[in-house]
Parts: C-alpha cells; sequence; structure tokens
C-alpha cells in the first residue's frame, strides 16, 4: 500500500484582495503607458487633452482604490508567508509599504502640483475639480517633477515585485505567487 501523497497548502490572498491587487495593477500601467510626460507645454497642450484626462482619471482611480484597498487589508490581513529567511521577509515588508506608499504619493502630488499650479484635474466623463488650493506655480512644478519621479520609481519597484514573485515561484518553488493567483 503506498502512503497518500502529502498536498501542500496554498494560504491564498482572498478574491478582493486579489481583484485589488490585478485592478491596482492594470491602472498603474494603463496610466503610465497614456503619461503625456514632459514640460508644461506640452503636458497642457490642446493635442494632449484626451491623454492627460484619461491619465488622471487613471491616476484618480488607483489612489481611490488604493485607500480602499488599505483599509481592506486593515481588516483582512493577509495570508500566512511561506518559510523563507528573516532578510527576504523583511525585505518583502518593505517592498509591500513602499509600494502602498507610492500609490498614494504618485496621487497626491499630481493633484497638488496640478492645483499648485492653478490647473483643474480633467476627469473624463465626469468634468473638472478645480484647484482647493492658493497658486504656487514654482511649487506646482516642482511637485509635478517629483510625480514624475516616483511614478518612474513606482514602476520600476512594481517590475521588482513581479520578478521576485516569478523568482518565488521558478527558483524557490514555494507558494508566493500562487497565493495572489485565483484558484485553477
Amino acid at each position: 500500500m503506498h502512503a497518500p501523497k502529502s498536498r501542500t497548502v496554498i494560504e491564498r490572498y482572498g478574491a478582493t484582495a486579489q481583484t485589488f491587487h490585478w485592478l491596482t495593477a492594470l491602472l498603474v500601467v494603463a496610466a503610465y503607458i497614456v503619461s503625456v510626460g514632459g514640460p508644461e507645454t506640452r503636458v497642457y497642450s490642446a493635442a494632449n487633452d484626451f491623454n492627460r484626462g484619461l491619465h488622471e482619471l487613471l491616476g484618480l482611480s488607483v489612489f481611490a482604490l488604493t485607500l480602499v484597498r488599505m483599509c481592506w487589508r486593515a481588516i483582512f490581513p493577509p495570508p500566512k508567508s511561506p518559510q523563507m529567511p528573516v532578510w527576504m521577509k523583511l525585505g518583502a515588508r518593505l517592498g509591500h509599504w513602499a509600494i502602498y506608499a507610492l500609490l498614494v504619493l504618485v496621487p497626491v502630488t499630481a493633484i497638488l502640483g496640478a492645483w499648485f499650479e492653478g490647473r483643474p484635474l480633467t476627469v473624463l466623463a465626469v468634468g473638472n475639480l478645480e484647484p482647493w488650493l492658493p497658486p504656487s506655480r514654482q511649487l506646482g512644478l516642482v511637485l509635478a517633477d517629483i510625480h514624475g519621479w516616483l511614478g518612474d520609481v513606482l514602476i520600476w519597484l512594481a517590475g521588482f515585485h513581479a520578478a521576485a514573485a516569478l523568482y518565488h515561484h521558478f527558483w524557490r518553488r514555494d507558494t508566493v505567487l500562487l497565493s495572489m493567483l485565483p484558484r485553477r
């Protein structure tokens, strides 16, 4: 008689957390792709109104989704992770919190930058959100630059996050990646 095969139990994120994760990733990549970028004259040119409006809508969606996601995570903590060295657990925790911080800071710097420049946010299908702050053009331009830099850092960090998940799946052969994928 053969002994029964042991089954690895995969601690999974719930369907809601998985949806938040993948929808956030999709929105961030889409916002990055449609971003006009460059000098203020280019960003606010009439030729780029649609892309800027779409970028702002996607960015505000990321911001709102991140706030809801952080509340969700406070109530529903992540599943237990597989065994790994302490440095790896610490790196994962720091990486996750850095991504969360960037998911908040990137839209906040964009909103504040636009408003300090005296410009409304153009949200497609919703209309303009006029500035709530007194203008300070120089501060607005600085915040717009910071927004661009933080957006680039977010994309790089997200890429590193994805590479780490693939490393766990293919080299460590643990359940880190599977925990964020829907059941088959």
